[in-house]
């Protein structure tokens, strides 16, 4: 068909009533027609028409149709540039049909402009100017001139400024258009034209559009997903591909922002770090928190919460273990990755501004961001705590805000404390809740009275250091060790560590390996030691206590199962992964342990305790495990852990034949890995 009667049509076809299966038709030979028109009068009248066009914006299918505006000019743009080069690429002497329209790059996209008028608002230009932009710029095209691209650069920041003044934008389609054209064309933006843009009425708009109906919709998605979950035989639960839940699911997950969420985040955050309104900063961690109680509180609502993540392939069935769930589970993470985008930013302005950093408002944007983690923590926990480098960044960088205001940081242990504390909750979330207050709380001791540490801290830890608890639960189990020992390393609670220490030694010896993971053992133990040994205040009233801990270590490594750790009790994380170099037994751990403390004790100990470690050496009867064992003794003779008197104890018993040859030889003979070099010199040279 001819372009000048396609064109006729098309323009007729405009003002009929709307009709999705006719406007597909339309709109790609409105991308036929911007690509094959020869006059640019036709392009802007084209384009004029689009924008006013009753059959396509008489009934909107939300951001769906903005990105198709965004889609056509974009892929116009990409025929109309490919069209130039390919014209500019044959040679003079040859046969040059036209292509397309004809028309230049630079030309075109003019005409397109001009067809941006007074009679439609300025969101419906961003999403032609980005469309351009896109097209002829994009992926490194350079198809304009240094002019146009500039003018169309500038227009597209003035046509989002412009917007943003309008009120009735705010909460509607035309706010949503505007993130969704700006995120699309944000990389293509000079820093000089990004300086134009009014971050601080952006912020407004972008939070919203994130967790709303065209963002995530507040988490109501989770809500309806708990009205398809169906019991089944063998106490399982289905959630099918065929539900009305997961269809809207998939819906939701393309959606032109929640597809483009990640640019989107690092947008928002570009422009909380360039906004000049400092206070604007309390309605976006508001906003986020808001959002982040909604997701927590229709999870909790949700029949798939009260499956532990260890017993989701009991209780779930296959297809929804293979379809659905990992769907679900995408789009949390989704939404958890660009939270932590955002508060990242938001605590780097609290960092730096005088405003935000002051008393008034640094420990409410501290405790408010904490309570943001805490809400997705059911997420974040999925992935492991040091998986994301944003998250550690604002957990930790929080948490030393607090720390500086001693009311605040109670206040807030009270606000998340444990509504179980002192007994193990039955529902998977209040344990992952239980989870996330003890790794915080434990940062807190030192700012807390020994009365506080007691009841926020020991009281909700305790159950989870019962050795015969659940051993999946074995990341609690950790967390509530390392709080422990949080609170009986702080000084001013020495009188309680004497207290609850004999508890806790108990416990900690009770619950390896079943309960807690080498690692996990070895770190605790040594910093039992360090409490027991000077100068720390223990040392003074419970002088014995540091011994008595060696006796008890050493006397069960004595006894100890010899056989490798199966894998689930030797290597429970990835960092376990990382250290573990042979399979070891208890008996070996237990002496790596009592290696690790020699560091700690005081002279007469560490020179009683050298040969006793020694001979504990020729216990162990696996080779690699002994070998193992060998070079970690090696490592706390040599090694900078030793101060100088240590370090001549160390050297003093090395140099008689029989402490060199106990950790050398053993009951070996001649040979060993250490023949060279160092202390493990044959003839002793070395020192």
């Amino acid at each position: 068909m001819p372009a000048d009667r396609l064109l006729t049509n098309v323009l007729r076809a405009y003002q009929g009533p709307p009709n999705p299966e006719q406007n597909d038709r339309i709109l790609g030979s409105t991308t036929s027609l911007l690509t094959t028109l020869s006059n640019p009068l036709n392009v802007t009248l084209l384009t004029s028409h689009l924008l006013t066009a009753p059959a396509i914006w008489n009934r909107v299918d939300g951001l769906h149709t903005c990105l198709r505006i965004i889609s056509i000019f974009n892929t116009a743009a990409i025929t109309v540039h490919k069209n130039q080069v390919e014209g500019h690429q044959k040679p003079y002497d040859a046969y040059q049909p036209r292509q397309g329209g004809g028309i230049s790059c630079d030309d075109w996209a003019r005409a397109v402009v001009k067809g941006l008028d007074d009679r439609t608002p300025r969101w419906q230009h961003l999403l032609v100017i980005g469309g351009v932009l896109l097209g002829m710029e994009g992926q490194e095209r350079q198809g304009l001139s240094r002019g146009i691209r500039t003018t169309l650069e500038n227009a597209m920041v003035t046509a989002v400024n412009l917007a943003l003044e309008s009120p009735p934008t705010s909460g509607t389609l035309g706010a949503e258009s505007v993130v969704l054209a700006l995120n699309h064309t944000f990389p293509l933006l000079s820093d000089n034209v990004r300086r134009e843009l009014n971050y601080d009425a952006l912020l407004i708009i972008m939070i919203p559009a994130m967790t709303s109906t065209e963002g995530y919709q507040d988490g109501y998605f989770l809500e309806a997903i708990d009205y398809d979950v169906m019991p089944v035989s063998g106490n399982k639960f289905d959630w099918s591909g065929k539900s009305p839940s997961f269809l809207q699911l998939q819906k939701l997950a393309s959606k032109p922002l929640i597809s483009s969420m990640g640019p989107l985040s690092r947008l928002i955050a570009h422009a909380i770090e360039n906004m000049s309104g400092s206070l604007r900063l309390v309605e976006v961690r508001e906003c986020l928190l808001k959002f982040t109680d909604n997701l927590l509180e229709r999870w909790q609502r949700n029949k798939l919460s009260e499956i532990d993540p260890s017993e989701e392939e009991i209780f779930l069935t296959p297809d929804t273990l293979r379809i659905t769930f990992p769907v679900l589970w995408q789009v949390l993470k989704t939404a958890m990755f660009s939270t932590v985008v955002i508060l990242r930013a938001v605590i780097g302005r609290t960092l730096i501004d005088p405003i935000l950093a002051s008393p008034l408002h640094a420990p409410v944007t501290a405790s408010q961001t904490l309570l943001i983690l805490k809400n997705i923590h059911f997420v974040s926990s999925r992935l492991g705590s040091n998986v994301l480098s944003a998250h550690t960044f604002v957990n930790l960088t929080s948490i030393d805000i607090l720390t500086r205001y001693p009311a605040s940081s109670l206040a807030f242990l009270r606000t998340i404390y444990p509504s179980q504390a002192g007994q193990i909750p039955s529902h998977p979330l209040k344990r992952n809740h239980d989870l996330f207050y003890l790794n915080t709380a434990e940062h807190f001791t030192l700012s807390l009275s020994p009365a506080d540490a007691e009841s926020l801290i020991v009281t909700p830890s305790t159950p989870y250091l019962n050795p015969t608890a659940n051993a999946n639960l074995l990341e609690i189990f950790e967390s509530a060790h390392s709080a422990m020992l949080s609170v009986l390393a702080a000084p001013q609670n020495a009188d309680l560590t004497a207290k609850i220490l004999p508890f806790y030694v108990q416990s900690l010896f009770a619950s390896f390996p079943a309960n807690l993971s080498p690692r996990q053992f070895r770190f605790a133990f040594k910093a039992l030691m360090q409490i027991s040994t000077p100068p720390n205040p223990l040392s003074r009233s419970q002088p014995m206590m540091a011994e008595t801990l060696l006796e008890l270590l050493h006397h069960r490594a004595l006894g100890a199962p010899t056989a490798p750790l199966p894998p689930s009790m030797a290597i429970k994380s990835e960092a376990d992964a990382k250290i573990q170099q042979v399979p070891l037994s208890e008996q070996a751990v237990l002496l790596l342990t009592l290696l690790d403390a020699l560091p700690n004790v005081t002279l007469d100990v560490l020179e009683e305790w050298l040969p006793l470690a020694a001979d504990l050496l020729d216990v162990i009867q696996d080779r690699g495990m002994r070998e193992h064992c060998k070079k970690r003794f090696w490592e706390v003779l040599e090694s900078g852990e030793m101060d100088v008197e240590r370090s001549a104890i160390c050297v003093s018993w090395w140099s008689t034949r029989g402490g060199r040859e106990r950790v050398l030889f053993g009951d070996q003979g001649e040979g060993g890995p250490f023949m060279s070099g160092g202390l493990g010199a044959r003839d002793g040279s070395r020192l």
